[in-house]
C-alpha cells in the first residue's frame, strides 16, 4: 500500500529527483515548502505514502524535488518553470496541485504561468506577496545559517512553524530534528529562503482560471495571520482558517487532508 517508486527526469537547467505512488488515474502534485532546503526528496517516498495514503486510491501522487546547483536569486517564478518542465518529462499533461507554504507560492505560479497543467488548486499556509512576519523569519533563518549553522536555522524554523499544543508534547524532540538536517547544503538553503521574497502574486490573482481552495492557520508565525485570507478574498474562493493552529496546520489539523480530498474530488 506504501510502496512509492523514486526516480529523475531531465530538465533544461538540470536534473530533478521525484517520487511518486498511488494507482488512481489522476495526476495529484505535492510542493512542499523550505523543507526541501533542509531535506532531500530522495528516501522520502515511503514516508510520503502513509501520508498521503487517503489519495492512493484515487490519485497517482507525485513530488518533485528542486533541481542541483540553484543559484543564489533564484525566483519561486523561476521554480514553477522547473517544476512545469519536470512535469512534462514525467508525461503529466494536467494535474492537481497541493502546494504548502513556499509550496504554495511555486504552486501560484505554476498555475499562472502554466494554466494549462493545473486541473484544480489547493493553496495551505502560504502567502501571495511579502509581509513583515516572513521577512523577518527569513532573515533570521539566513542570519543563522551563516553565523551558528543550519541546524539553529532549522529548529528555530520547527519552533515557529509548530502550536504551542504540539510543542508542550514533542518540543523535545526537535533538537534531535533538526540535528538530522545538519549535514543539509546551506548554500541551498539560503537560495530557497531567499526564494520566499520573491512571491508576489497579488495583482495577477485574478486571472487564475481553474477552482482554488485556500486553508490556513490563524497562529501563523511564518507567512502571517491574514497571509491565507488575503489570497481567498482577492480569488473569492473557498477558505478555510484553522483558528487555534499556525503554519503546521497541515500537519496538525486532523482534516486537512480530507478537506483537500474532499476538494479536488468533488463534481
Amino acid at each position: 500500500m506504501f510502496d512509492a517508486k523514486e526516480g529523475s527526469v531531465t530538465v533544461q537547467k538540470g536534473t530533478i529527483d521525484y517520487v511518486v505512488f498511488g494507482k488512481g488515474s489522476r495526476d495529484l502534485v505535492l510542493i512542499p515548502g523550505l523543507v526541501l532546503g533542509l531535506k532531500r526528496l530522495r528516501g522520502t517516498g515511503r514516508q510520503l505514502a502513509i501520508s498521503y495514503r487517503m489519495f492512493a486510491k484515487d490519485f497517482r501522487i507525485w513530488c518533485f524535488d528542486h533541481r542541483e546547483n540553484l543559484p543564489q536569486d533564484v525566483t519561486a517564478e523561476q521554480l514553477a518553470d522547473d517544476l512545469a518542465h519536470a512535469m512534462q518529462a514525467a508525461g503529466i499533461a494536467q494535474a492537481d496541485i497541493l502546494g504548502v507554504s513556499q509550496g504554495g507560492m511555486i504552486a501560484q505560479y505554476l498555475a499562472l504561468n502554466h494554466p494549462e497543467k493545473v486541473r484544480r488548486l489547493v493553496l495551505g499556509v502560504t502567502l501571495c506577496q511579502n509581509n513583515p512576519t516572513v521577512e523577518s523569519c527569513i532573515a533570521r533563518w539566513i542570519d543563522l545559517t551563516q553565523t551558528k549553522g543550519i541546524k539553529a536555522a532549522a529548529l528555530d524554523s520547527f519552533q515557529k512553524t509548530y502550536s504551542e499544543k504540539y510543542l508542550a508534547t514533542w518540543g523535545f524532540f526537535l533538537p534531535f530534528l533538526a540535528d538530522s538536517v545538519k549535514k543539509a547544503d546551506p548554500q541551498r538553503f539560503t537560495a530557497l529562503a531567499k526564494a520566499c521574497l520573491t512571491c508576489d502574486t497579488y495583482d495577477r490573482l485574478p486571472q487564475l482560471t481553474c477552482p482554488v481552495l485556500v486553508l490556513g492557520g490563524r497562529l501563523d508565525k511564518i507567512v502571517g495571520s491574514m497571509a491565507s485570507e488575503e489570497i481567498a478574498q482577492r480569488l473569492g474562493c473557498e477558505c478555510h482558517i484553522y483558528e487555534n493552529l499556525g503554519h503546521s496546520a497541515y500537519e496538525e489539523a486532523k482534516d486537512f487532508n480530507k478537506r483537500v480530498y474532499d476538494f479536488l474530488t468533488a463534481r
